[in-house]
């Protein structure tokens, strides 16, 4: 299987969309830090609206996502889309507005589109056969990366060159462009047939609470790159200015492994075992930017595990289509957001504490522990479920107890 199974014009409308969605995202915490800074106590006020549009997308994306009518999701997305369009226009149009203001609409616009991501997730893998679903998430997670490492540039370049509101403006736009793009896209995805027992796609997607944990792993080794890395620069005497090309390098380093992952479907091992192979990796290669002192020697430890940090997500999300019901997929898929998210916070949180006490590598090597915990707990109860869920039935495949239907425009 082959990229080119994936040059269709429903997965073209589906990149436009995912691109105009998540641009805002991405853009969203270093976009309010810039919007805020002039104003007294500007860098703590900008990191408190970043937390409040973090936690609204963490909150709003499970409850949003389990309430997703997977043969008509594309009225909730457009709905979600709205709310997070109204919200970053609000923030743009209202700099100076109280502080209180600013946080509600930090919030809403990371509740309103929280569950867009997972439910545009199902809806790609309904767009393609059965045998191209590696490589459609695959291309997912390249376009996502790019997206991460376009838009801290696109950020400065527009807060510092034209005016601190501009970037959060331009992410009410591009959010509203995506509402309008929705329309080119299939109402929604495979559901349950009548009579299907919805509470039995609920348990599913809480057994499978190891798949999220072992999500949230990865992320800490995020976080833990991104927040950590320029005091850990400081500390080795390097410039400071190295921060941003270095973190370049492991999105890049990362839409690279996406790829590569994607060009065969059946690597070795099964998905848990490959997705704690890929983390315990991914951290060898944090930890070692902790303690090597050269500047090429960390860019060349980032990059490394940046070209497995995407490989590790992926399995997760294909783990996740083993586990559920297709009619549970996008709540799946949020769960995971919200988890992922959650995993980010905690290590942010840890480390920030840490570096009170303790030099920026160590706080490093600590995050790094936590995530090697969290990758075991993940590890060992996925291996159970392994023995106690059978695999959900695909399309191709035999199942008179559990038939579907595909929903058309």
């Amino acid at each position: 299987m082959s990229y080119r199974e994936l040059a269709t014009r429903s997965v073209l409308f589906w990149s436009g969309v995912t691109v105009t969605s998540r641009l805002p995202v991405a853009m969203a915490p270093l976009a309010l830090v810039f919007l805020v800074r002039e104003r007294p106590g500007g860098y703590s006020l900008g990191a408190a609206l970043a937390a409040a549009y973090v936690i609204g997308e963490i909150v709003a994306a499970p409850v949003l996502g389990m309430r997703m009518n997977a043969g008509r999701a594309r009225p909730q997305l457009a709905a979600g889309l709205a709310v997070g369009t109204a919200g970053f226009a609000g923030l743009g149009l209202l700099p100076g507005a109280h502080p209180v203001l600013l946080a509600v609409l930090a919030l809403f616009a990371g509740a309103g589109p929280g569950a867009v991501p997972g439910g545009l997730r199902a809806l790609l893998t309904s767009l393609v056969p059965e045998r191209a679903v590696t490589q459609a998430m695959s291309m997912e997670s390249v376009l996502t990366f790019g997206i991460w490492a376009a838009a801290p540039a696109l950020v400065t370049g527009l807060a510092l060159g034209v005016d601190p509101a501009v970037p959060l403006l331009l992410s009410a736009v591009s959010m509203a462009l995506a509402v309008a793009g929705l329309r080119l896209l299939p109402v929604g995805w495979e559901q349950p047939a009548a009579g299907e027992d919805g509470g039995a796609a609920r348990r599913a997607l809480l057994r499978a609470w190891p798949v999220y944990v072992l999500g949230a792993a990865g992320l800490t080794l995020l976080a833990l790159a991104e927040l950590i890395l320029p005091a850990l620069l400081e500390q080795r005497g390097i410039g400071i200015g190295w921060a941003g090309p270095l973190l370049a390098g492991f999105s890049i380093g990362s839409a690279v492994g996406a790829f590569v992952y994607g060009l065969r479907g059946d690597w070795p091992g099964s998905l848990p075992v490959q997705s704690l192979v890929l983390v315990l990796a991914v951290a060898s290669g944090v930890a070692l930017v902790a303690v090597l002192p050269w500047t090429a020697a960390i860019a060349a430890a980032l990059v490394a595990a940046g070209l497995l940090q995407a490989p590790a997500g992926l399995t997760r999300n294909l783990a996740l289509r083993q586990l559920l019901p297709p009619s549970a997929l996008a709540a799946g898929y949020s769960l995971m957001y919200a988890a992922v998210g959650a995993g980010y916070a905690a290590s942010g949180a840890l480390a920030g504490g840490l570096l009170k006490v303790v030099a920026p590598s160590t706080a490093i090597l600590c995050g790094v522990g936590l995530t090697v915990l969290l990758a075991t707990v993940g590890a060992v109860g996925e291996r159970r479920l392994a023995h106690e869920t059978p695999k959900p039935v695909r399309e191709g495949q035999e199942d008179a107890s559990a038939p579907v239907r595909k929903v058309r425009r």
